[in-house]
């Protein structure tokens, strides 16, 4: 079994910021991408950032420029840096990760139960 355990979600005031963190644990062999999504009331979830085993990254176009991914791969860990915090990234963070158990099955996706993140204007 995986699991995605994240943390650092909270309040916040509008322009300041927030760290998330997610560590996968396990039985893992091999994670192809990890990454972050949030789903805001009423919305439905969306691609926030990602960053595959190459280190390539992947934002929003809504958070270009003032969130940054990163990952410590001996701690099978991503980060989220959030700065210039907006009230429109409101919203619950999920963390997603494309993980290969064992050497002779396929990657699957695992998700992390959700990290609350709200910014007051």
């Amino acid at each position: 079994q995986v699991q995605l355990v994240e943390s650092g979600g909270g309040l916040v005031q509008a322009g300041g910021s927030l760290r998330l963190s997610c560590a996968a644990s396990g039985m893992i062999v091999s994670i192809n991408t990890m990454g972050w999504y949030r789903q805001a009331p009423g919305a439905q979830r969306e691609l926030v950032a990602s960053i595959t085993s190459g280190d390539i990254t992947n934002y929003a176009d809504s958070v270009k420029g003032r969130f940054t991914i990163s990952k410590d791969n001996a701690k099978n860990t991503v980060y989220l840096q959030m700065n210039s915090l907006k009230p429109e990234d409101t919203a619950v963070f999920y963390c997603h990760a494309n993980i290969k158990r064992l050497l002779w099955t396929p990657y699957v996706d695992v998700w992390g139960q959700g990290t609350l993140v709200t910014v007051s204007a």
